[in-house]
């Protein structure tokens, strides 16, 4: 790691040791180390995902030492240790197990290597807020084998390594250590700016992706985010930004950091050279970085109260997700839409999905946002068989929420304001230089940003949508921009059973008997594999067919197994449970209507 002069007192080496094993091998140096022993932990979850993932699970043995001596080290909960005291420079050095292809733990085999250091990287305890010094090794590859070149894609800042190489790298603290993650391998790359600023595209993983038109669409959206809070200088939180994506044949997902994102698609989602409209897989695609690109001022620089300072050993509770994550959720295709890389029919498109979501699930009349958001740990993202009925999504539901609060502001200070003055009240007080920096907003503190940022009080009407299970008043509140929604049942006149299906190994398996529906009435539950109806076989495509020849109140017999017993339930069909919901233009809508659509959705609406 070179000589120490004037290198941070706590030093960490990674090296893809075995990456056909897939074994990450790490160390870390600490001077002056805790005279009653050095205590050591690795994060119980990471931020942005809200579930306890007890990444020391993945750490082999560990070993300590002190000038070339062991020294011995003691277990004393799930993932901490101590040190027994010593008088000179302490190290440790373990393997971790990097098998984990998403975006929030670690990766790595012979085509690349990935990881948040929140899932390699042991923190100092009681010296969390301390520099420190990182050196990212190159892999070692067998003697006779074939040397890949590869190339290292993070925004930790550099201390020695030359830029996208393997070398030396430093942190302010632990926190910005995490908030950097690391993709090194053979990637696609390409620069654009946005605002002045670089921006950095890198992708792994086999793909055809029309890099030039990425750069261009994504350029358009980070622009018109960075206008969006900062529409006078135009600036950004920071000088450099990375988009670090790994192109899968199946998967989706994305986790916010400071000054970068990782993100999962497949393949097939990016665009590919010569590709003409606008697929639906790249539009999903687009969303998810505009998405993850938003939390790079709200969750990253505004955050929960309870997120300040993060607490890495446990839960951190709070009521707040549906703002976080659900306000986000709303402005990523809204963001699309404003940017001009999508058209007002793919926004349409896009929210009467969203709202054809939230409507499909009974658990948005059993949980609350507010409940959805504090019990996120547990329920959202643990979900089962039943979560469809009990659990509503913070996001999906809170995206609705940001529509519906938007529309009512501007409606009623006729688009004098809407709630992008309200996202930047809390950039001003939160992320700026405001008198709340570093503070994070409190658990009750939202209406009064609301009031603070338009002048209206919408306390009682918040409480409601979000303490409350009702329905959003989504039809009126979307009338008042000149839009329509038409809701009326998925395949209408078409019977149903009352329940979701999937098939799973060649199994035609209920996922889901909704509560109070046909099939649970019947005895029917998640887990059951169909195998007959009215003494056919069947499969997805033949009970389609069979319930598209039957009506509401007609009766099915179903033979299932439930586990390996053979059982027999009377089904009397409902009508089809699926909520299908569509937004068109009202042609009748009045000047007022026009003007608010307008201010809304930006010189793209008509």
């Amino acid at each position: 790691m070179g000589s120490k002069q004037h290198q941070p007192s706590i030093r960490y080496r990674i090296v893809p040791a075995d990456p056909a094993a897939h074994l990450f091998e790490v160390s870390v140096e600490v001077d002056d180390p805790a005279t009653d022993g050095q205590r050591f932990a690795l994060p119980a979850w990471i931020p942005g995902s809200y579930m306890i993932r007890e990444f020391a699970r993945q750490l082999g043995e560990i070993d300590a030492s002190a000038g070339g001596r062991p020294v011995a080290l003691r277990k004393i909960d799930k993932h901490t240790w101590q040190a027994d005291p010593v008088d000179s420079t302490l190290r440790l050095c373990y393997q971790v197990y990097a098998w984990d292809l998403s975006v929030r733990a670690a990766h790595l085999d012979t085509t690349h290597g990935f990881y948040n250091a929140s899932s390699v990287f042991l923190r100092v305890l009681g010296r969390e807020n301390e520099a420190c010094a990182v050196h990212i090794a190159p892999p070692r590859w067998p003697k006779d084998g074939v040397q890949p070149d590869w190339q290292v894609a993070t925004t930790l800042p550099v201390s020695g390594a030359r830029p996208w190489g393997f070398g030396d790298y430093r942190a302010s603290d632990y926190d910005e250590l995490a908030d950097h993650p690391v993709e090194m391998g053979s990637f696609s790359h390409r620069r654009f700016d946005a605002a002045g600023i670089a921006h950095d595209l890198v992708i792994s993983g086999r793909h055809d992706a029309d890099l030039d038109r990425l750069a261009k669409d994504l350029s358009s959206i980070c622009e018109a985010q960075i206008q969006l809070f900062e529409p006078e200088a135009r600036t950004a939180p920071f000088d450099r930004y990375l988009f670090l994506t790994m192109a899968v044949g199946e998967g989706y997902g994305g986790l916010e950091h400071r000054t970068s994102t990782a993100l999962i698609c497949e393949r097939s989602d990016l665009p590919h050279p010569g590709m003409s409209g606008l697929p639906d897989g790249y539009r999903r695609f687009l969303g998810l970085a505009s998405h993850e690109y938003f939390h790079s001022w709200l969750v990253k620089r505004i955050k929960p109260a309870a997120f300040v300072p993060y607490n890495l050993d446990r839960e951190n509770y709070t009521r707040l997700l549906w703002i976080f994550e659900g306000f986000t959720s709303y402005y990523d295709d809204l963001m699309l839409l404003r940017a001009g890389v999508i058209g007002l029919p793919d926004y349409l498109k896009a929210l009467s999905g969203l709202i054809s979501q939230v409507l499909r699930g009974p658990g948005r009349l059993v949980q609350s946002l507010e409940a959805s958001s504090f019990d996120a740990w547990i329920k959202f993202y643990r979900q089962d068989e039943n979560s469809p009925n009990t659990v509503v999504s913070y996001y999906a539901k809170g995206a609705l929420v940001a529509l519906c609060l938007d529309l009512e502001l501007r409606a009623r200070t006729a688009g004098h304001h809407s709630l992008d003055d309200v996202i930047r009240c809390l950039w001003r007080r939160f992320g700026t230089s405001g008198p709340d920096l570093h503070q994070g907003l409190q658990e009750d503190g939202f209406a009064s940003i609301i009031s603070e940022a338009t002048g209206l009080t919408l306390g009682p009407l918040l409480e409601a949508w979000t303490q409350g299970t009702g329905e959003l008043p989504l039809q009126d509140q979307l009338a008042r921009a000149g839009l329509t929604l038409t809701l009326k049942p998925a395949g209408e006149g078409a019977a149903s059973i009352g329940a979701r299906l999937s098939t799973r190994q060649g199994d035609l398996t209920i996922t889901t008997a909704l509560s109070g529906r046909a099939a649970m009435q019947a005895g029917l539950s998640a887990g059951d594999v169909i195998v007959a109806a009215d003494g056919l076989r069947m499969d997805e495509k033949a009970l389609k067919l069979l319930l598209s020849r039957r009506r509401p109140g007609d009766i099915i017999r179903f033979h299932v197994f439930r586990r390996d017993e053979l059982m027999v339930h009377d089904v009397r069909l409902e009508a089809g449970e699926a909520t299908e919901a569509t937004l068109s233009l009202d042609d009748q809508a009045a000047d007022p209507a026009l003007r608010l659509r307008r201010g809304w959705l930006g010189h793209h609406a008509p």
